[in-house]
């Protein structure tokens, strides 16, 4: 089973609608919070910065519930699968006990400086599946 991080959320007051609610586009955000801090303490600050990164090449959001300014919320990370090349990231955003929304990201280990996907590192892999 791969590890899972939590991270707790902050919100910005224009992160709120005309209804009260955080919009669909801030919770957006709030996943990518938790993608950076699940790469820098899972696989590390050079998978963000390193010549071999990992980009997303799709995302998938689901909205199950409201959130609204005073919600405590934080947003939990886990890698799901890990292929060839890529990675699935599920992730979930909770008020309390409650879940919110649901995301999952593909994402793909990139060579920049060759500019073409590469295989998971064996590194990589064993970080994702350490508990």
């Amino acid at each position: 089973m791969a590890r899972t991080l939590t991270t707790p959320i902050q919100k910005r007051f224009s992160d709120v609608d005309p209804f009260q609610h955080v919009n669909n586009v801030a919770q957006q955000m709030y996943f990518d919070v938790g993608k950076v801090e699940y790469y820098e303490k899972v696989l590390g600050a050079d998978a963000l910065l390193g010549d071999l990164r990992i980009v997303t090449v799709s995302t998938s959001t689901s909205y199950l519930g409201q959130v609204r300014m005073g919600d405590p919320v934080q947003v939990t990370t886990t890698c799901e699968r890990i292929g060839n090349k890529s990675l699935t990231l599920f992730q979930q955003m909770l008020v309390g006990d409650d879940v919110r929304s649901e995301s999952r990201s593909v994402m793909v280990v990139f060579d920049f400086p060759n500019q073409c996907s590469r295989p998971v590192p064996d590194e990589w892999r064993r970080r994702l599946l350490a508990e």
